[in-house]
């Protein structure tokens, strides 16, 4: 795959049909403006799907999980074999993520990106594992070159795919043990934030283990020197295969012009590694929640995205997405279902 070509493909959205949109809008039955962010929601998808009265026939939140060798250094709360059981219990239907989705229509697809387990042909998991975990950053890059290529051209792939079979909202999630660690990591290099600024208790740890969280993430920026100016080479020395995987999905969402849900902490650092290689992806984005991560809120900063909900969640796989999904959902059925004045015989301020 061809990285320049890739992102090259991508075009900004035509900001006239913002304006389009807005007139609809202002003749629905209510008071211009009163329904808020729901109408910043129409509007953008509207540019986003390049027409005047878009649909949402299907939904899918894509969860990728990958395994990291940095989790050797004692930067989690979990052993790493937590990864794939929770991969199984995805696929069983029983994690947040299946109770989520389900409530808001949409499917979920497991990806097993780089988990360090030989899952062999189970049954609704797709597999793409490009390795078997990352490497330990605090010792070296997280992965080749040419594997940082090969997960990012999984996601573009799976976008792809799914919009070929007739989706038209995409959410992201993920599921890997101390993958907070390259998340932080990637904040700190790509935003120019301090390490200490970025980074906080993940799955739950204590001060003292969030000290050396702190100081392992510290050093896998010296060992490594990642470009800050470059993404790839971000992702190949600090990231995470599940973090490329979301990279690509971003930026094969933006290819094919369709919305991208993202969900947390970690689904965001692959936004923002996305964003760094062509910053138009973030037209086709939508953030779904501000973590209680703390460098969770830098990122989307530096992206100038506006989270839409504020609930304190930390669990990632999606969760938060596929809870904006829904609110993303019920403002383009506003925009197409609400009466205008003229449809329901009632007169506005200016008659």
């Amino acid at each position: 795959m061809n990285i320049k070509e890739l992102t090259e493909n991508i075009r900004p959205v035509r900001t006239e049909l913002y304006k389009i949109a807005q007139q609809r809008l202002d003749n629905l039955t209510k008071p211009p403006g009163s329904l808020g962010r729901l109408e910043e929601f129409a509007r953008r998808l509207v540019a986003i799907y390049n027409t005047e009265m878009p649909e949402i026939p299907k939904k899918v939140v894509f969860t990728f999980a990958g395994d990291h060798g940095v989790a050797e250094e004692g930067v989690s709360a979990f052993p790493q074999e937590v990864t794939a059981q929770m991969v199984f219990n995805f696929i069983n239907g029983g994690a947040g993520i299946n109770v989520l989705a389900r409530h808001a229509g949409a499917d979920v697809v497991v990806i097993d990106i780089g988990v360090n387990y030989d899952f062999k042909d189970l049954k609704g998991l797709v597999i793409k594992k490009v390795v078997y975990g990352t490497k330990n950053i605090a010792l070296g890059p997280a992965m080749k070159h040419d594997e940082a290529v090969r997960c990012i051209e999984v996601g573009r792939l799976l976008a792809k795919e799914y919009a070929e079979k007739g989706y038209r909202l995409f959410a992201t999630g993920e599921m890997g043990i101390a993958n907070t660690t390259p998340s932080s990591a990637i904040a700190a290099v790509i935003t120019g934030k301090s390490v200490s600024d970025v980074t906080g208790k993940g799955t739950g740890i204590d001060e003292i283990t969030l000290n050396n969280k702190i100081k392992v993430i510290t050093k896998a920026i010296s060992v490594n020197r990642p470009d800050p100016r470059d993404g790839l080479d971000v992702l190949a020395k600090i990231g995470g295969a599940e973090i490329g995987g979301i990279a690509g999905l971003c930026l094969g969402a933006a290819e094919k012009g369709i919305p991208v849900v993202i969900d947390g902490f970690i689904s965001t650092a692959g936004a923002l590694i996305a964003y760094s290689l062509n910053p138009d992806v973030a037209d086709y984005l939508f953030a779904a929640h501000n973590s209680v991560e703390k460098g969770h809120q830098a990122m989307l900063a530096h992206m100038k995205l506006r989270p839409i909900l504020n609930l304190d969640l930390r669990l990632g796989e999606g969760t938060g997405a596929a809870l904006a999904m829904n609110i993303i959902d019920a403002g383009l059925k506003i925009y197409r279902e609400m009466a205008t004045f003229s449809e329901a015989g009632i007169s506005d301020k200016n008659t």
